[in-house]
C-alpha cells in the first residue's frame, strides 16, 4: 500500500468502526478522498443530532434505493436495537410505506422518501422535519443520506459480498 493508504487504513483502524469492512476496498484506490470520506461518514454515523433509531432508519432507506444488501445486513439489527419499529423495518425492505408511523419516524421517512423520489422535498415536508429536529437536524439527515449513498454505490460497484451465512434481504423493487 502507499503512504496515503497506509494512513487511510490507520484511520479507520484508530476510530469508531475498527473494521475495514464495506466500502473501504473501492474507497483505498482514491485514498485521500478515501480518507475524507471515511471521516464524513464517522461523523454521519456517530455524532449525528438525529437519534440513532432515525438516522439508522435514513441508513436503511438508503440501502432500500440502492438494494445495498451488505448496508441493509449491518444496519438492520442496529435499528432494531435502537428502537426503530420491526414493522417499519419490513415495510422499507419491502418498498411500501410503513403505517402508523410516530412523528419523528414519519417526518424522517417523508423527507427521505420524497428527496429520493423527486430529487427535491416541498416546503411542508422541510418544515416537518426542521420542526421536530432544527435545521441542524435537516442538514445531518441530508448528510447520512449523502454518505451512505456514496458507500452503497462503492458496494455494488465492487459486487462486495454478504458475510458467510447471512443472506440477501431486499428484492429489486421492479420484481414486486
Amino acid at each position: 500500500m502507499s503512504a496515503s493508504q497506509l494512513q487511510m487504513v490507520e484511520s479507520v483502524m484508530s476510530g469508531k468502526r475498527g473494521s475495514m469492512q464495506g466500502p473501504y476496498n473501492v474507497l483505498l484506490r482514491s485514498p485521500e478522498l478515501g480518507n475524507l470520506a471515511q471521516q464524513f461518514g464517522a461523523h454521519t454515523r456517530f455524532n449525528s443530532s438525529l437519534p440513532l433509531k432515525l438516522n439508522e432508519l435514513a441508513i436503511l432507506l438508503i440501502a432500500r434505493f440502492w438494494t445495498s444488501q451488505f448496508v441493509w445486513w449491518a444496519h438492520k439489527r442496529i435499528a432494531i436495537e435502537a428502537g426503530l419499529d420491526e414493522a417499519v423495518v419490513h415495510a422499507v425492505a419491502t418498498g411500501q410505506t410503513p403505517l402508523g408511523m410516530a412523528g419523528d419516524v414519519a417526518a424522517v421517512y417523508g423527507f427521505c422518501n420524497e428527496l429520493l423520489a423527486s430529487r427535491r422535498v416541498c416546503d411542508e415536508t422541510y418544515a416537518a422535519l426542521a420542526g421536530q429536529f432544527g435545521e441542524p437536524g435537516v442538514v445531518d439527515l441530508m448528510a447520512t443520506m449523502s454518505y451512505y449513498t456514496l458507500v452503497s454505490m462503492s458496494l455494488n460497484v465492487d459486487q462486495y459480498p454478504l458475510p458467510e451465512g447471512a443472506a440477501a434481504e431486499l428484492m429489486p423493487l421492479d420484481a414486486k
